[in-house]
């Protein structure tokens, strides 16, 4: 979902990250309130003050957001649930949920603290508001709490919608849950109704912009879009967390795989064992360990000026977190640890010994066949 992502600070034990996406959507913010919402609402103010209006109003929404995946978060801690951090993207914001909650009531009671925290936040600003303009402190200080009022009860209202992924949406979830006993029926379901809604939007999307509503179309179809593909992909999430959550990898690694020694060249390494065996990817071997991986893609990046010169050691990528993991680990962590590493492949190690290779390939062709054998 996410591409470039910058680490803003650290809050309440949770990592902000900031998608670069996100500048898009603030630059369109504020230039909106600036040039529309405010001098329609409050006419007769000076430019600069409508752009210090729109900016601080974007920083508002900003700092409404991080609250609101806050709150997830925190109730998500209560439960022992790992949070990786909570990113802000050009959609608004999301906490990384690392695993599924462990009970129903635990699903409903993290689903529903955002909206909670986002109305609380309208209350708050609306109050803010009100005392503003009680005390006379000018249109630009209770135009913008009215705006962060206003919007966040927007925020608690939409993500109310009984459409996975959205809040709404998990309350919904939950509720199956309860009901069913099963977890992925109650996903299925949930999913199938986000995906739904996510239709509805592009719909809408579409008659705006028949109706000479170009931005408001584009924004309703984009929303929609993004909302059916993630409620697909957070189904596709659980199905393989079903499917893979029981099966070591020691069971579907590739035992016995051809090493490469660290202190022949590179082009040693492409004649002997790349057309040698048509493999890929190779552990680097000292002394019979393990001690990094090298693999095609690290020799694309080099001139072929270089294979002569340059061995082994001097291009393999170390042994770290990124490229290896236990036997006893199941097939869902390592697809998580290929996605998060960018890698297809992973060596497993025990006890600094090279026991095999797992595969992405491997993982997907498991799932597969569970999946036919129902």
């Amino acid at each position: 979902m996410f591409g470039k992502q910058i680490r803003l600070f650290r809050l309440a034990g949770f990592d902000v990250m900031l998608d670069l996406s996100w500048i898009f959507i603030a630059l369109l913010v504020s230039w909106t309130l600036a040039s529309g919402y405010f001098p329609e609402i409050y006419p007769g103010l000076a430019p600069l003050t409508y752009w210090s209006m729109g900016i601080v109003g974007a920083a508002g929404l900003f700092l409404s957001i991080i609250l609101h995946e806050l709150s997830h978060s925190l109730v998500a801690r209560r439960f022992d649930i790992p949070i990786k951090g909570i990113t802000l993207f050009i959609f608004g914001g999301v906490a990384h949920m690392e695993k599924e909650p462990p009970t129903a009531r635990s699903e409903l009671l993290m689903a529903i603290a955002g909206p909670i925290a986002s109305l609380v936040l309208a209350v708050s600003f609306y109050l803010l508001a009100s005392a503003a303009r009680a005390a006379g402190l000018g249109e630009a200080i209770t135009g913008v709490a009215g705006y962060l009022a206003l919007i966040n009860l927007v925020v608690a209202i939409f993500n109310m919608v009984p459409a996975f992924p959205l809040d709404g949406g998990r309350v919904y979830r939950a509720w199956l849950w309860g009901r069913l006993g099963d977890l992925n029926e109650a996903t299925r379901r949930a999913s199938s109704a986000g995906q739904t809604f996510g239709l509805i939007l592009i719909a809408l999307g579409v008659v705006s912009l028949f109706s000479g509503n170009l931005i408001g179309g584009l924004w309703w179809g984009l929303i929609g879009l993004f909302l059916h593909s993630a409620s697909r992909a957070s189904y596709a999430q659980l199905q393989a967390h079903v499917l893979l959550e029981a099966e070591p990898v020691s069971r579907i690694m590739t035992k016995n795989p051809v090493t490469a020694p660290g202190d022949i060249s590179l082009r040693e390494l492409v004649d002997n064992y790349v057309y040698g065996s048509f493999h890929e990817c190779f552990p680097v071997m000292e002394d019979e360990k393990p001690v990094g991986v090298i693999g095609v893609a690290d020799l694309r990046e080099l001139d072929r000026t270089e294979w002569e010169k340059r061995r082994v050691f001097d291009t393999m990528r170390p042994l770290s977190r990124a490229n290896v993991i236990g036997p006893e680990e199941n097939a869902e962590t390592a697809l998580r640890a290929m996605r998060e590493g960018g890698t297809s492949r992973l060596l497993v190690v025990k006890d600094g010994r090279l026991l095999g290779i797992v595969a992405l390939r491997d993982i997907m062709r498991l799932m597969e066949l569970k999946q036919s054998l129902g």
